[in-house]
């Protein structure tokens, strides 16, 4: 590995303090699945910095809850916009009211995570079908509009894949992605998508590079966020993620923190012009260990070959690209 690209800020950095000293004036950001959790914090940092901020959720109370919550501190910089990631005229109607309106930060946060098996109301499997399928139908027609947000910055657009370390259960499932030929693992199914999330940003930032865009993967860490609710408490219990009296285990970060790494993928100078990588706790990621399971970066999740056979896959399941 060449020198690994680090920063200031650490795993439990505050997702505001990383836009300290940013001025986001004039640029516009996207911000998926941000009425709640880690996506929420992740808007707000980046509306104090002076960036206007759309939150797509799918969910109009939670959104108008969380748009007001952000303008509370930075009036008039939040706005949302009806999406949902699991249908595919939905995410057409959001690009398409989009439009060529430069675009200078988006980040594809949104995620379901270890649902029971389901389908998207296109057909496939809920978890890769919404954290990837829906990401990318949604990402390729904005390719316009973050060209253009380069040009009129000038500086590097940014496209910020919300991976997780969940990658290290699976690789893609060529051959039966959506569960329809075997039993259904929902683990497997997460670290399926998971891997999807960070292949995408190596196969984006291949394609997209030259007209300004950058794409990079983001692991933010252990949060206790909804995205855990289709796990039971005692599964949670099981895993270690909480004590008997519910207390969070050491090491899982607020939602502000675990925002923190999206920040900085979406602001930091050192990131400038540069992407391709899975990034945690503020710095590019080092490779997976045994002795070190909860962190790193396995091969399969930046795999060229393997992130344009993905794209190749997108293209045929969505007809975008």
């Amino acid at each position: 590995m060449t020198t690994r690209i680090t920063s200031a800020f650490g795993p439990f950095t505050p997702a505001r303090q990383v836009t300290e000293g940013h001025d986001l004036s004039g640029m516009t950001a996207i911000v998926t699945g941000a009425a709640t959790g880690i996506g929420i914090e992740t808007a707000r940092a980046l509306a104090l910095a002076g960036a206007e901020v759309v939150i797509a959720a799918r969910k109009p109370d939670l959104a108008e809850a969380a748009v007001a919550d952000i303008n509370a501190g930075a009036p008039g910089k939040a706005s949302w916009s009806m999406l949902d990631l699991s249908d595919f005229a939905s995410i057409r109607a959001f690009t398409e009211r989009w439009g060529d309106r430069p675009l200078n930060i988006l980040i594809n946060n949104a995620a379901v995570m270890a649902c029971p098996l389901d389908y998207t109301k296109d057909g496939l499997e809920m978890q890769i079908g919404t954290n990837h399928f829906g990401h990318y139908l949604m990402t390729v027609p904005l390719a316009t509009a973050l060209e253009a947000g380069a040009k009129a910055s000038g500086k590097t657009s940014r496209l910020v894949s919300l991976s997780s370390i969940g990658h290290r259960r699976s690789g893609i499932r060529w051959d039966d992605p959506h569960f329809r030929g075997g039993p259904y693992d929902k683990w497997e199914s997460y670290g399926q998508a998971k891997t999807a999330n960070a292949l995408f940003a190596v196969g984006f930032h291949k394609r997209f590079k030259d007209r300004g865009i950058t794409a990079n993967a983001v692991m933010p860490g252990g949060i206790m966020t909804p995205l855990q609710r289709h796990l039971p408490l005692e599964e949670q219990k099981a895993m270690g993620w909480i004590d008997d009296n519910g207390k969070v285990r050491d090491g899982f970060k607020t939602t502000e923190q675990g925002a923190s790494t999206s920040v900085w993928a979406a602001v930091g100078a050192e990131l400038e012009g540069i992407g391709g990588l899975y990034l945690e706790d503020c710095a590019q990621a080092g490779p997976w260990t045994e002795a070190m399971p909860w962190a790193g970066v396995l091969p399969h999740a930046l795999d060229p070959e393997s992130a344009d056979r993905l794209w190749a896959l997108s293209v045929e399941t969505t007809g975008v690209g």
